[in-house]
């Protein structure tokens, strides 16, 4: 897969003239090369892919992760450098930079970089090198490559979605009268690390890849249902409360990201009109549901969404969803405005929801998008008899 995804792009720099690309993305040196799990700008260390048109291909990184960069880069060729030696991650820029300044045999001399992702640090270093009319952004080309899934991305998606679905039932469980939130964040991340673990053995054969859960559980209960993205507390739930189970940044199966959420009451609706507002929620996701298929646009499956809402005489609460993939967002995005064709093999994270003062439902699930609509890749029950947990 990243062999082919690194030709891709070697196509697409040929194509838009582009001599040299400078990737600097986590998750998109991951879908080139397959290197991941290496320290990262916040410990103000950058690792730099160069890939040139016609060259080999570069992997600069640092020397703490070079064992794991041999075992895992898929590229010809890696350079370490170490903190405080030499010029660190900068003598190696000006060997594969200058060679196409100024341009050669009728070359543009185009250096390409993610504009919007590429750390200040590297970017200010690399405008010390090249003139600023040399210096494209391929981050558009990167993301349009990235929303079609490849096979082997697809089987991605639908084993995250395994282990999506093990730990909402796992949390399901937990969940219950005077038991604090913690505990079922504890739940959730065994029954996803153990059905992890499992998928990897039997389809994979990878013991380097972490099947362990990661990332704050997101759940709320009670008065704190309306916080959005609350994490697991010591706060213990009482009956006739409503809970929220978001695993939109826990779903991470062998890097694959999905969305997924539900929510909840323990033994019985303690506010009634709690209901009515979660099955506006629920009807929301249903109406972009019935028109997402091939053709369309992001913001008109966005608009269907919108529509039940306002028509319930509620604001919209956020976008309707967003692509997913090997970063939690991708494009395109199901929102006003974007007008990107949805295709076939594009998987989404779609959710329905509905925000008031005291109380916020949602739902959410993802799904792969298929010749005449889609395929459902999490699953859990969402009528209201279903969510009130006895």
């Amino acid at each position: 897969m990243f062999e082919a995804n690194s030709r891709r792009l070697r196509e697409q720099m040929d194509a838009n003239d582009i001599d040299v690309a400078l990737i600097t993305d986590d998750d998109s040196i991951y879908y080139f090369t397959g290197y991941y799990d290496f320290l990262h700008m916040e410990f103000g260390r950058p690792t730099i892919l160069v890939v040139s048109r016609d060259e080999e291909s570069l992997l600069i990184t640092p020397s703490i992760d070079l064992n794991a960069a041999l075992a895992h880069a898929k590229v010809d060729r890696v350079e370490a450098w170490n903190d405080g030696l030499g010029d660190e991650w900068r003598e190696h820029l000006p060997s594969v930079l200058q060679p196409v300044l100024p341009p050669i045999l009728g070359r543009s001399g185009h250096i390409a970089i993610e504009s919007h992702l590429m750390p200040p640090l590297v970017r200010t270093y690399v405008e010390s090198l090249v003139s600023l009319d040399r210096i494209v952004d391929i981050s558009e080309i990167v993301a349009t490559m990235r929303m079609i899934k490849s096979s082997t991305e697809l089987q991605l998606a639908r084993h995250a979605g395994e282990v999506a679905n093990a730990m909402m039932a796992a949390g399901r469980l937990a969940i219950a009268e005077g038991v604090p939130e913690y505990r079922v964040a504890l739940a959730t991340a065994e029954a996803g690390t153990e059905k992890a673990a499992e998928l990897l053995a039997a389809h994979y054969g990878d013991a380097d890849m972490s099947p362990n859960t990661h990332f704050l559980q997101i759940m709320a209960s009670g008065r704190d249902v309306i916080k959005t993205h609350h994490r697991a507390s010591t706060r213990v739930m009482a009956n006739g409360e409503p809970v929220f189970l978001c695993f939109c940044g826990m779903t991470n199966f062998h890097r694959f990201k999905l969305g997924f959420d539900r929510t909840f009451w323990i033994g019985e609706i303690g506010d009634a009109s709690q209901a009515d507002v979660y099955q506006v929620a629920v009807d929301s996701q249903a109406a972009a549901l019935a028109v997402l298929r091939p053709g369309i646009t992001g913001e008109e499956v966005h608009a269907a969404y919108a529509e039940v809402i306002q028509r319930a005489g509620y604001d919209y609460p956020f976008r309707c969803g967003r692509g997913t993939g090997f970063s939690f967002l991708e494009q395109p995005q199901l929102v006003a405005g974007d007008t990107t064709v949805i295709r076939r093999d594009m998987v989404f994270a779609i959710d329905g929801s509905v925000s008031t003062e005291s109380f916020r439902a949602q739902v959410g699930d993802s799904f792969i998008v298929t010749d005449d609509g889609y395929d459902p890749i999490t699953s859990h029950p969402k009528t209201i008899d279903d969510v009130i947990l006895h």
